[in-house]
């Protein structure tokens, strides 16, 4: 219509057959011929909070990147700092039911990622999403979250506190007016936004059927990097990555992975000493241990076995192996290698 028109004002002067000319659907043409006052009333309503702004396509604030791609959505209801939307962005998606060692890993590239200046997008959603959120705001970084309801609620309920910090210290995006309530065919709408907004899509933990795979698919047609963590065989988690990364996604182990990738930013040295909050480096003696522990379950009695080494030295190395990220407990006492 824009671009036929010239102006919204003169589609909503145009009559039936001018509006169906431009090949709009009867419940278009009867929007703009019967506005709902009443909802209009409500988003200026909602529009008049200190922190919440509607930008349309021409807007100067308008994402540039989100904008490039074949659907932009022609109206973006922001919540926070709308000019953190065109800072370099990264989203990490993942499942809404990980394991724990895959939401540490997520909070922990979140974090590492924001120190170089990538703000971090995601969807707000539990697990993976959530945990990326948390680990940007952890270290004072930039986050972004992509709704699929009206920007007056917060779904899931539980994420109320995370919104708020989300706010506080990014941005909550969504396409859709306050007052829209949560519906399955949102999700798969918002998820062209937070690929559409960053520069490429980090994939952390997903079932074969994963919605996160909907968001790096929508990556790659949209001309953006999909990066994938890869995992066990034997892990449903890691189906939907060890598939991306058969099909083309880059394998990521390390931060640095993804940064020689998108270039302009400074990796963080992965070898100097831990600060307070960063993951401890275990000594080359504990090290020795970790050839030991399987990707599944390892009891404590057959470490011990295998090592040779005393109960209570391979408690210790596993505490040390556990703090530094390079194992995770199990039920029974197991642990197994991350």
């Amino acid at each position: 219509m824009l671009e036929r028109l010239g102006s919204p004002d003169a589609a909503f002067g145009q009559s039936t057959a001018g509006l169906r000319g431009l090949g709009l659907a009867d419940a278009a043409i009867a929007a703009l011929q019967q506005p709902d006052w009443t909802q209009v009333d409500a988003d200026l309503d909602w529009l008049a909070n200190n922190d919440c702004r509607v930008l349309t396509l021409h807007d100067d604030l308008y994402p540039a990147l989100l904008k490039q791609i074949h659907d932009p959505p022609p109206l973006l209801y922001v919540r926070g700092d709308p000019a953190l939307l065109s800072l370099p962005q990264l989203a990490v998606v993942g499942s809404r039911n990980p394991s724990p060692p895959g939401e540490r890993t997520a909070a922990d590239f979140a974090a590492a990622l924001s120190r170089t200046g990538l703000g971090i997008t995601s969807g707000m959603a539990l697990g993976i999403d959530a945990a990326s959120h948390r680990g940007a705001l952890s270290c004072g970084g930039v986050t972004i979250a992509v709704v699929g309801t009206g920007l007056d609620r917060v779904y899931p309920a539980r994420h109320r506190q995370l919104a708020h910090d989300i706010a506080r210290q990014g941005a909550l995006v969504s396409e859709l007016p306050p007052g829209t309530p949560v519906l399955p065919s949102h999700f798969p709408r918002r998820n062209r936004i937070i690929s559409g907004l960053s520069l490429g899509v980090l994939v952390v933990e997903a079932a074969a059927q994963s919605g996160s795979l909907i968001t790096a698919r929508q990556a790659l047609e949209q001309g953006r990097e999909v990066y994938a963590i890869p995992g066990s065989i034997h892990n449903p988690l890691a189906k939907g990555c060890n598939a991306l990364i058969r099909q083309g996604a880059k394998l990521v182990e390390t931060v640095a992975d993804i940064l020689e990738e998108l270039g302009g930013f400074v990796a963080p040295d992965l070898a100097a000493p831990a600060q307070d909050g960063e993951t401890l480096q275990p000594a080359e003696d504990h090290l020795g241990l970790l050839k030991f522990v399987a990707y599944e379950p390892t009891s404590v009695d057959t470490l011990v076995a295998l090592s040779g080494e005393t109960p209570e030295a391979v408690a210790s190395t596993l505490l040390m192996l556990e703090l530094s990220g390079h194992i995770a407990s199990a039920a029974g006492g197991s642990y197994y290698r991350l």
